[in-house]
């Protein structure tokens, strides 16, 4: 992970950590960078969800790309996937998302794409951040003025366009099939109604009147409860729920059950592999995919292909092996015969599709994979253990010997995140009380071999 950009962009409390600065900085530094190869003047589209701040960082983008020479088409309120598709349809050098995703209404951030709809390799992130905070004297020697500062410009038909484009990737219609969709009072309240409603389908909208501030707050994706209960009352065949960007989707079924982004992933592989349009029969996800997934895979003969967390990297795999199904847990899906990134709105029509495609409910739909129950426990650490507590012959000594208890029922992760100082502690089996008890162990196995130093210290003083 970068200094500047993370998993997924520049992210911070708006205005106070990323700022306004920072904003115009990182549009300056992207029009050099995305812009080098273009034999035209410059044009960076830039979309935005409905956060309060939104407005403010877009000013200092637009501020920041047309004091390099390069046009700004704003699109107004969209999802992050419509401004990786209009990209590449309006023939742009780039583009830009402001969006915290599914962080609540104080955070916010800035995605970036390239020319080809994609988002930027860690290299060429690298390469924007080291102008921004090692070389700021290159960004103002490259600035410019007087007839060659770039103009802004608003594209009326962005939302349109990209509804359609979704509507073209089914063959049926969904007339008869009544969804609940909570739009987490973001992006998704843009497009929803005339998207879900255009393609023939009962559609009751939640959480979709965006004022700013209400932004995933108890809503969407990571707050299911609400559609759950929505769901049940309503009589729906199903519902769904995207983050504040809608690049995510969660669903459940008519009685209310969550299906998450492997469930997800498990129902549009087997349709796929069964209609034979699974490129190379697999499916590519992350180490945090449930086990359940990995026994679905072998049932179904389908492969499954693992990369690190991160879309991204799961987009970069899919690239390389040529795949057209990947995602994460979190819902983060990419059907790669029609998006270049995970796109929530798609993956919902998808899977409307394949209800009424199959005349089958939601629930026989998800039963199909069973999802094994997880454990998840952190441990801090202090600087000093990065990297080291690998070496220890303890922890690796106490993890294998639960591993080997569990056997093929079951699977240890421990890795360390990669955004805070934390060591992961991941057990899934089919007993949960025996799994959480193995977790507590290697937690505390590990907080005794990789002590906080500094405590002790403190200690020996008093």
């Amino acid at each position: 992970m970068g200094r500047l950009f993370g998993t997924d962009g520049a992210r911070g409390i708006a205005l106070t950590e990323l700022t306004c600065e920072t904003a115009m900085q990182i549009g300056r530094a992207a029009a050099i960078v995305l812009t080098r190869k273009a034999h035209r003047k410059p044009k960076i589209l830039i979309g935005k969800d409905t956060r309060i701040s939104s407005d403010v960082l877009e000013a200092a983008l637009i501020a920041g790309i047309c004091s390099m020479g390069a046009d700004a088409v704003t699109l107004g309120v969209v999802p992050t996937p419509a401004v990786a598709f209009l990209v590449k349809k309006r023939d742009a050098d780039a583009g830009v998302m402001i969006s915290a995703s599914h962080n609540s209404m104080e955070f916010n951030g800035i995605k970036l794409f390239s020319g080809t709809g994609y988002k930027l390799s860690d290299d060429i992130e690298e390469e924007i951040e080291s102008l921004i905070l090692d070389n700021p004297e290159e960004i103002t020697n490259a600035m410019t003025g007087g007839a060659k500062v770039g103009r802004v410009s608003h594209d009326k038909n962005a939302q349109w366009d990209y509804i359609r484009s979704i509507m073209k990737t089914i063959d049926n219609d969904l007339s008869g099939v009544r969804v609940a969709i909570d739009c987490a009072n973001g992006s998704a309240s843009a497009t929803a109604e005339r998207l879900f409603g255009g393609l023939g389908a009962t559609v009751y909208l939640v959480n979709c009147t965006p004022n700013g501030t209400n932004i995933n707050d108890k809503c969407g994706s990571t707050y299911m409860d609400a559609i759950s209960k929505f769901v049940k009352e309503k009589k729906c065949h199903v519902g769904v729920a995207f983050d504040g960007d809608a690049d995510r989707c969660l669903a459940v079924d008519e009685n209310g059950a969550i299906l998450d982004g492997d469930k997800l992933i498990a129902i549009f592989a087997r349709d796929m592999r069964d209609k034979g349009t699974l490129k190379k029969n697999t499916a590519v996800v992350t180490v945090l995919t449930n086990l359940g997934f990995t026994h679905f895979a072998k049932n179904n003969d389908i492969n499954m292909i693992t990369t690190k967390v991160g879309d991204r990297y799961i987009m970069e795999q899919m690239l390389a092996g040529g795949y057209n199904l990947g995602g994460e847990q979190s819902g983060h899906i990419i059907f790669h015969d029609y998006a270049t990134t995970g796109d929530g709105q798609l993956t919902a029509v998808q899977l409307l599709s394949i209800i009424k495609r199959q005349e089958r409910k939601a629930s026989e739909l998800g039963s199909m994979m069973e999802r094994y129950p997880q454990v998840m426990v952190n441990v801090k650490i202090i600087p000093k253990w990065k990297e080291a507590w690998k070496n220890d012959t303890e922890i690796e000594k106490i993890i294998n010997a639960n591993q080997t208890k569990l056997g093929s029922s079951g699977r240890i992760l421990v890795r360390e995140s990669g955004t805070e100082p934390l060591i992961r502690v991941m057990i899934e089996g089919k007993k949960f009380r025996l799994i959480n008890q193995m977790a507590l162990e290697i937690a505390d196995k590990i907080k005794e071999r990789c002590p906080d130093d500094s405590k002790e210290k403190q200690e020996e003083k008093e």
